[in-house]
């Protein structure tokens, strides 16, 4: 079964960083505790601080869906829009795999 990572970027609108860095950062914690996250970290770039990353491993498409059915979710889903000027999302895969 082949794992899933994705690494978001959001872009915060100009003064709205804060809100967006607080809204990410309520969703590592129960993320990582859901069955068939393997990865959930977001950053923050330094040399931007309006720029985040969040990167995150599935186990699987399931597991995917399931978090996209969270609580935690929901909640990021209600508020990110009036915080981010922009969002893009790109599908990683491993080019060395550790067994």
């Amino acid at each position: 079964m082949a794992t899933i990572t994705k690494r978001v970027t959001f872009i915060a609108k100009e003064d709205f960083v804060e809100e967006l860095k607080e809204l990410l950062e309520m969703m590592v914690i129960p993320s990582k505790a859901e069955d068939g996250c393997l990865n959930y970290n977001i950053y923050q770039y330094k040399e931007n601080p309006r720029k985040f990353m969040a990167v995150e491993t599935w186990e699987s498409e399931e597991a995917l869906n399931g978090h996209k059915t969270s609580p935690h979710y929901k909640v990021y889903k209600k508020y990110f829009e009036q915080y981010c000027e922009k969002k893009y999302t790109d599908e990683l895969d491993f080019l060395v795999k550790m067994s």
